[in-house]
């Protein structure tokens, strides 16, 4: 695919639309100018046409014909190539011009006026009826007293006038178009010089510089300030993934390193001098244990990986309709033993029916996760409650404790990898850190949300909410 530019598409939109403008204003120069000349020339050619008709004068008697004036005609008129024919009405021909062509005659529309061509000249006609005799003879009975006078002009000098003038205005209009593409290009190039400051500065961003500030003419541009405002946001977003994915694989590097230390030493200390079958067995049991802590992790940590491909798309699935409230029973079932040992009751309340479009194993998985961090960060002895109903287009499944509750500083954190607080390293120094953020990337690759909500001193509640099946 070429490449296109702004720039050049700003500019050529800006030359086109000029152009067309310029081509407007020159038909529409010359269309005006025209019509104020065939105004003024149909003007004239109607005072010439009653001009030569005044010329006609009554005889002395009535047998003698109508008298034209001829002498009396401007010289200019027939200089200028002037032709006229006079007719009276009922009478005949009076007087024509000397150089009236033979055969011409000149049909008018019904406005009176005709354009014709004669010997390569363009004229333009107009023929008058019943045009009253100005003189006044009384008492001569017989003789006409209406003209019909036909009148005929040039129009060199006009169509010379409208080729000035529309030259004249598109040179005008040409030289108003250079100036404005010379003047929009000054102004599209300092338009565009924020966003290629802002180019600029986004060329230095990289993973020792994520500093990104707004340039003096990036903050004086209202159209570049939105995407000013969206690149800090992706900038901050991304730098906090880096800083994340840093600080995941130095975390794993560590959970990782002590189980394989411990490993290690075990079976360093076998190695150092020979043993009894007990002793061997002992400690080939403690590597086995470490082995899998080991594996519980990687498993984990394998889970979480997957659970952030289907949350990103990138992992395609076909999932079948499951019953939530069946999950949160198996869950309850698996995680029976240990709320068992720390004296906690589980009360589960279900509605029937509610069906989401999911893994049966995930869903099993986030409840899991949710109850054992319940049971074991719980007061002992107190119950645990795990509710499924559903709202509008939404299943949703609360699990709540009455434990010593999540600090504020500490909630928005606790679903971060390796995330743990103090307490919980004390209570269960074998835990990987990854349950809460197993729990949110499955809940968030099924399009559904989970909301922590603690009070320090009173519990915790998990609101968790997922689509419904659709249809």
């Amino acid at each position: 695919m070429s490449s296109s530019s702004i720039r050049k598409r700003l500019i050529l939109t800006m030359v086109l639309s000029q152009a067309l403008l310029a081509a407007g204003l020159v038909f529409t120069g010359v269309f005006y100018t025209q019509r104020r000349l065939q105004a003024s020339l149909d003007a004239n050619l109607r005072a010439r046409a009653i001009s030569v008709a005044a010329l006609v004068r009554y005889p002395e008697t009535a047998k003698e014909p109508l008298i034209f004036e001829s002498s009396l005609i401007p010289p200019r008129d027939i200089r200028s190539g002037d032709l006229y024919e006079i007719h009276a009405d009922g009478y005949g021909l009076i007087a024509r011009s000397q150089h009236w062509p033979q055969n011409l005659e000149i049909s008018t529309a019904s406005s009176g006026y005709q354009n014709f061509s004669l010997s390569g000249i363009p004229y333009r006609g107009l023929e008058m009826t019943h045009v009253p005799i100005l003189d006044v003879e009384e008492g001569l009975k017989g003789v006409p007293s209406t003209l019909t006078v036909v009148y005929a002009m040039p129009v060199l000098e006009m169509k010379r006038q409208i080729w000035a003038a529309g030259l004249y205005i598109a040179g005008a209009s040409l030289l108003l178009l250079v100036a404005t593409v010379v003047l929009a290009l000054w102004g599209i190039k300092r338009g565009l010089l924020p966003l290629q400051q802002l180019a600029s500065q986004a060329t230095e961003v990289s993973a020792q510089h994520w500093d990104f500030g707004l340039v003096s003419g990036t903050e004086l541009v209202t159209e570049l300030k939105p995407l000013s405002e969206a690149m800090q946001t992706m900038l901050q977003r991304l730098r906090r993934s880096f800083e994340q994915e840093r600080e995941f694989l130095g975390n794993a590097a560590h959970e990782l390193k002590t189980p394989v230390a411990i490993l290690k030493s075990t079976i360093q200390s076998l190695l150092q001098r020979p043993r009894s079958t007990e002793e061997y067995q002992t400690g080939l049991t403690r590597s086995l244990d470490d082995v899998d802590r080991l594996e519980r992790l990687l498993q984990s940590m394998l889970r979480l990986a997957r659970a952030e491909q289907w949350a990103y798309g990138t992992l395609e699935r076909n999932l079948q309709p499951v019953d939530v409230a069946a999950t949160c029973e198996a869950a309850v079932e698996t995680i029976r033993g240990l709320a068992s040992h720390r004296g906690a009751d589980i009360q589960i309340s279900a509605e029937d029916g509610i069906l989401c479009r999911a893994d049966p194993e995930d869903l099993e998985l986030v409840w899991v996760n949710l109850l054992e961090n319940a049971v074991r960060h719980g007061a002992t002895g107190s119950p645990v409650k795990l509710t499924v109903c559903r709202s509008h287009h939404l299943a949703q499944v609360t699990v709540e404790d009455r434990g010593p509750g999540i600090p504020p500083q500490e909630l928005p954190h606790i679903f971060e990898r390796f995330r743990r607080g103090e307490d919980s390293r004390l209570r269960d120094p074998n835990g990987s850190g990854l349950g809460l953020a197993i729990a949110k990337a499955l809940v968030e690759a099924y399009g559904g949300t989970i909301t922590p909500e603690s009070t320090v001193g009173h519990g915790t509640r998990m609101l968790v909410e997922i689509p419904l099946c659709s249809g």
